[in-house]
């Protein structure tokens, strides 16, 4: 069908075009997570890696770093790799890898070796990259356009969901016999590879492209080709932000609690559960309002709303001081009077964050022609982690200098108008309300 009702604005998702995607996408994320908070948490409190030549703190950059480091090496491989051949066959290759990856990692947890357990998280890294490109590249070929906003909107949504039960299950199964690690990641990797096997099949898209394996040039190649392209390059510099200030709400957000609200373990669960919630619920209204069109006006919306719940965030939490330095427990946090205002701003920033995300990839999907597509996302993926290292670098330097995590939630809630205007700049349209081509 050409045009899709609002009523009927999910009838896609139940479909074999999306429902299998949609779960190998889920599931991957979930593992990826699961996986790797598992090894943060086995690091940090059980002395996963103690006798090793690095401290914990350490240890856990080393981890941290291992995981972003194939975006940066194999991401233009990884685009030529989902040109070159059936999406939905290396989709396949890549969960029987994730497969391979996860027995290791049971031998990794069964005789508790840091070092093979690092190893893993590398190569898990690296399915990550593989995959990116398939599934945003893919989504095009199997949805109608007027689908494509939701179903970047469904994907989106799952992901955050995905990465919130990842880190709250790995949470509480790092203790745990080894037996439940090893069962519950080698399923969920094997539960992938099925869900994927559902995936229609679609020709590739560019089967004469060559794979070049020098990482330097492949990577220097891509990122110039996509860059003469102003519409690619202003979605990709969009989508980076987005993963920049999410990237520095997440990771500041144990400190914050802790030194801010003066909350436990309870209530950092709670805003994370909350900020990935915010974020399911504004990828899917922000499809459901666009109906089936593509209105770049709607990252403008979430830009300013960003901007207001970040700011209003700091207003409300500012001069608390951890309410006494206590950490407080989930109930006792919820008896204070900011609690309620704490929580709504929590939900908004995600919230708002889906607004401006979804729109920005399906954007990036189809102002790209079907054979530089899977390029365009591999560009997008090298982008998004060079902000999120950014993210880091800028974090640290300013909690160096300030010591307050209000001052940075602030500084990068303040940022997100700046960025606005820059965008708007190289394409107007980014502050129109106009219904644009869902067509390249």
């Amino acid at each position: 069908p050409g045009h899709t009702t609002m009523n009927s604005s999910f009838a896609f998702a139940k479909s074999r075009r999306f429902a299998p995607l949609f779960a190998t996408q889920f599931l991957g994320a979930f593992n990826d997570n699961l996986f790797k908070t598992t090894l943060f948490v086995l690091i940090s409190f059980h002395g996963l890696g103690k006798s090793g030549w690095l401290p914990a703190s350490q240890l856990l950059n080393v981890a941290a770093l291992l995981f972003v480091l194939p975006y940066f090496l194999f991401s233009a491989l990884s685009g030529q790799l989902s040109s070159r051949f059936n999406k939905a066959r290396l989709a396949q290759v890549v969960k029987v890898m994730e497969i391979a990856i996860m027995l290791l990692a049971a031998y990794g947890f069964y005789i508790n070796s840091a070092p093979l357990l690092l190893l893993c998280l590398f190569l898990m890294g690296t399915h990550s990259t593989l995959f990116g490109p398939v599934k945003y590249a893919i989504l095009p070929e199997y949805l109608q356009k007027d689908e494509l906003i939701m179903g970047n909107g469904l994907i989106e949504s799952g992901t955050f969901l995905a990465i919130l039960f990842g880190q709250i299950i790995g949470t509480a199964i790092a203790g745990s016999h080894v037996a439940v690690l090893i069962l519950m990641v080698v399923l969920l990797a094997a539960a992938g590879l099925v869900s994927s096997l559902f995936m229609p099949s679609v020709p590739p898209s560019e089967p004469q492209t060559r794979l070049d394996f020098n990482i330097v040039r492949g990577t220097k190649a891509l990122l110039r080709q996509t860059f003469a392209q102003n519409e690619l390059a202003t979605a990709i510099l969009g989508i980076s932000w987005f993963w920049f200030v999410g990237a520095v709400y997440t990771t500041q957000l144990p400190t914050f609690v802790q030194k801010v609200l003066g909350g436990g373990s309870g209530v950092f669960n709670l805003m994370l559960t909350l900020f990935s919630i915010g974020i399911a619920l504004g990828s899917v209204l922000c499809a459901k309002l666009s109906r089936g069109g593509l209105y770049l006006g709607m990252v403008a919306l979430g830009a300013l709303g960003l901007t207001v719940c970040g700011g209003g965030l700091i207003y409300i939490t500012h001069g608390l001081n951890g309410t006494g330095g206590e950490n407080l427990s989930l109930f006792a946090f919820l008896t204070h009077g900011h609690a309620y205002a704490v929580v709504a701003l929590m939900v908004g920033i995600g919230f708002f964050g889906g607004f401006f995300s979804v729109p920005l990839y399906t954007w990036l999907q189809t102002a790209s022609s079907n054979e530089f597509r899977a390029h365009a996302i591999a560009a997008n993926n090298i982008v998004n982690g060079l902000f999120m290292v950014a993210a880091a670098i800028f974090s640290a330097v300013l909690l160096l200098i300030s010591d307050s995590t209000e001052l940075l939630y602030l500084i990068v809630a303040a940022g997100n108008l700046p960025m606005l205007v820059y965008l708007a700049r190289r394409v107007p349209d980014l502050v129109r309300f106009k219904r644009r081509s869902a067509e390249h």
